[in-house]
């Protein structure tokens, strides 16, 4: 009775966690109305219903549109069959379902110690971080991408390779960004990984261009190099190296030389630091580290697209980290970069609005790597240990007439020798088990109304 008790104060204490979690999610001021959905689902239903083309379609009242590749749209077809409420039903079980699996994956084994009470309250405190909040209430498709890249990593991590590649290789067909995890397994030379992601990626892109040839001629030749399409370089809620020269140079535009020259020393210290991680086999902190290059480097990097950080968090947790990676949770839940939403000039502008560039900064630099030798990585699977040798069987002296017979007696003798030797001798098993271990106004503006673009 006194654990049924207890599992039914969990249960309502889970209940009650959820419910402020989304209380606050949709009352906050920052609350996005599924715009990039309403993107989606706008698009989808002039291209299929109305013969419209996909990059023509904006948001009525607005100048913004599709920003992904014309195979994002190919998959978001479906949404044609239904109303926009069933499709932002759909978009919530959907990302529920991809941050489940990213739980399971990063920190399954640490939390499968508490049951579904670990993992319930995970998601509660998952669900808070802005990037998460902003993934939700946008309806956005970031934690289905990295769920997708970490399913490799998973793969890769646990001995089962030759199957990886087809998520890396979905993930960057929707999105340019996780590209970037193709280089990590090229710098690792998983070469049929490699292959299979860029087959993968390829085909889903020729796919595309077979079902809509115009609409991907104007996306690779005209869209993709255009970025007023996607928001304007120095809004707050860039927070890549670009929108830290873009807000430094505001109202200017940036150099992109000094842009080049930042984004090609940060892949420099990516690869050194990756490569240090998979030499001790490291996964977990070598997709982690890709996460945060691809962030830092790619010219628009909004605040929701952050969720490459959560590898990151993984990390931190399982080195015992715990005072470093609540305090950067605690800034990241906070918003607080949204206190130079109208000014981000001075040194104070420059520090904080571009507070979560230099979060994914430092934990590029100095993110723990190398797993410790008593310790293994959050998905590795353990190695199968060798079984212990049999004891040698005492010499024994010959006498005439008599063969000299192994040291080890037969197998069948040493199999015999070993039984008697075990439990029933009264040898106690031992088990072990090692755990693992303000918001602010609307505006309207991109990224802080329903005014903003698809990215």
């Amino acid at each position: 009775m006194r654990a049924l008790s207890t599992d039914r104060r969990r249960l309502l204490f889970v209940l009650g966690l959820a419910f402020a979690v989304a209380v606050f999610t949709a009352t906050v001021p920052l609350l996005r109305d599924w715009f990039d959905l309403r993107v989606y689902y706008g698009t989808v239903d002039a291209w299929v219903h109305h013969g419209g083309r996909i990059y023509d379609y904006h948001v009525p009242g607005t100048t913004y549109g599709f920003t992904y590749p014309p195979f994002a749209a190919l998959g978001m077809l479906p949404m044609a069959l239904v109303g926009l409420r069933t499709a932002i039903t759909v978009e919530l079980l959907l990302n529920l379902t991809a941050m489940a699996v990213i739980v399971w994956i990063l920190v399954g084994p640490a939390l499968r110690r508490y049951g579904w009470f670990g993992f319930a309250l995970a998601g509660c405190l998952l669900a808070l971080l802005e990037p998460v909040r902003d993934t939700f209430s946008f309806g956005q498709v970031n934690l289905l991408l990295l769920a997708l890249v970490l399913s490799d990593a998973w793969l890769l991590s646990t001995g089962r390779g030759r199957r990886a590649g087809v998520g890396i290789g979905l993930a960057a067909a929707v999105k340019l960004t996780p590209a970037l995890f193709i280089g990590l397994l090229l710098l690792t030379r998983r070469w049929r990984a490699a292959g299979v992601a860029t087959a993968v990626a390829a085909a889903a892109t020729a796919l595309a261009a077979w079902v809509a040839p115009d609409a991907s001629r104007f996306y690779w030749t005209d869209a993709l190099w255009d970025t007023t399409r996607i928001g304007q370089l120095a809004y707050v809620s860039n927070q890549s190296l670009q929108g830290v020269l873009a807000r430094l140079a505001a109202p200017d535009e940036p150099s992109r030389a000094a842009w080049a020259t930042a984004a090609l020393l940060v892949l420099c210290v990516w690869a050194w630091r990756t490569s240090r991680a998979l030499a001790d086999e490291d996964w977990t902190a070598a997709f982690a580290l890709t996460g945060l290059a691809a962030c830092l480097v790619s010219p628009i990097t909004w605040v929701h697209h952050l969720v490459w950080l959560l590898p990151s968090f993984a990390v931190l947790l399982h080195r015992r980290r715990l005072r470093v990676a609540g305090a950067l949770y605690a800034v990241l839940c906070s918003s607080v970069v949204w206190l130079w939403f109208d000014d981000a000039s001075g040194l104070d502008g420059f520090l904080g609005s571009n507070t979560y560039t230099w979060i994914t900064l430092g934990l590029l630099l100095w993110l723990p790597i190398g797993q410790p030798r008593v310790n293994r990585p959050l998905f590795h699977r353990p190695r199968a240990m060798p079984p212990a040798p049999s004891p040698a069987a005492p010499a024994i002296p010959a006498t005439a007439g008599q063969s000299v017979p192994s040291s080890a007696g037969s197998p069948r003798e040493a199999w015999a020798a070993g039984s008697a030797a075990g439990p029933a001798a009264g040898t106690p098993r031992v088990s072990s088990s090692d755990p693992t271990g303000s918001t602010c106004p609307e505006a309207l503006k991109p990224q802080s109304s329903s005014e903003r673009a698809s990215s």
